[in-house]
């Protein structure tokens, strides 16, 4: 997904890890890979990454925002570090430097995938063909399920490359994680009384949008299972697979929250930015500041959603005071 996409169907599991004929794992594509023996070397998309490794499976290679140009690691790869992987990332959107693929030696490629756009996340069509070459590919499903069933999937994955997702360290995660969705289900029950809303947002120099919750895992599980109260938009756009409204600068002020969730990805304008706008500036939630982050495309973990559940808590808390 590129331009206002770039801020952006699974059936019941098969079995998946070694049998005596090698190793095999059916992908949310429906597709079966095969290979000898149990995948060692992999190269993932950096957001599949950091969900493996947290799961315990190490990952040789990764392609994606991995390092920001200030040195920090982008919150799609968060929990990566670069200095352990060999980064294979193209020139442009959905490449791979096959060079530096070749030279990781990869017994699997994996990444995200989206029912709506063809070929994987940051692997487009064309690329995907040269990459399989190297090694099979993985699809793994991120739109069309619930925040649980998309780390579940990662987790299934990660169970059959050798990951030991069954260890106290995992199963702390998945407490963690529930905790921090309590917390957040608390927060909608007192917004909700209080008659407060939250309006996810973000904006390039031409345009402003609003985001969809239901097309998103996480802000659809965290509005129908824990009852954050997020405002849906009306007319979700296609050309965006339905993600985003977008709208003119001009009409900044069609949707109004309590408190704002804007996208902290690169491609999105920050707060002080979109509030140079004076439509948007106008609107009493950004004059008074009342902004939150949004992890659009944090790993799919536990400790990651973990981490990013309490965050916004604090934030909702402090916003909310």
């Amino acid at each position: 997904m590129v331009a206002v996409s770039a801020l952006t169907a699974c059936g019941p599991a098969a079995p998946a890890g070694e049998t005596g004929s090698g190793w095999s794992f059916t992908d949310d594509r429906g597709i079966t890979v095969t290979r000898p023996e149990q995948p060692r070397r992999i190269v993932a998309q950096v957001s599949a990454a950091a969900a493996l490794e947290d799961f315990g499976v190490d990952v040789a290679g990764t392609f994606g925002p991995l390092v920001r140009d200030d040195g920090t690691v982008e919150p799609e790869a968060a929990g990566l570090d670069p200095a352990k992987v060999t980064d294979v990332t193209g020139p442009g959107y959905g490449e791979v430097n096959l060079e530096r693929l070749a030279s990781v030696h990869p017994d699997l490629v994996v990444s995200g995938k989206y029912a709506e756009y063809p070929g994987l996340w940051h692997l487009v069509e064309e690329q995907e063909r040269k990459v399989t070459e190297f090694a099979p590919t993985v699809g793994v499903q991120q739109s069309g399920l619930s925040l649980p069933e998309a780390i579940g999937e990662y987790e299934r994955l990660a169970r059959a490359l050798g990951g030991d997702v069954d260890s106290e360290r995992v199963r702390a995660d998945e407490r963690a994680f529930h905790a921090a969705a309590d917390r957040l289900r608390g927060i909608g029950e007192r917004m909700r009384a209080e008659g407060r809303s939250i309006l996810g947002i973000g904006g390039t120099k031409q345009e402003f949008f609003v985001v969809v919750p239901q097309r998103n895992p996480d802000l659809d599980y965290y509005a129908r299972e824990l009852g954050l109260p997020i405002i849906a938009p009306e007319n979700p756009d296609e050309a965006t697979g339905g993600y985003f409204e977008r709208l003119s600068w001009e009409k900044a002020d069609a949707y109004r929250g309590d408190v704002l969730l804007w996208d902290a990805r690169e491609a999105s304008m920050r707060p002080e930015q979109m509030k140079r706008n004076p439509v948007f500036a106008a609107t009493p939630a950004a004059a008074a500041n009342k902004f939150v982050e949004w992890d659009a495309v944090a790993p799919l973990s536990y400790a990651s959603y973990a981490r990013i559940m309490n965050e916004l808590a604090d934030q909702l808390e402090a916003q909310l005071a």
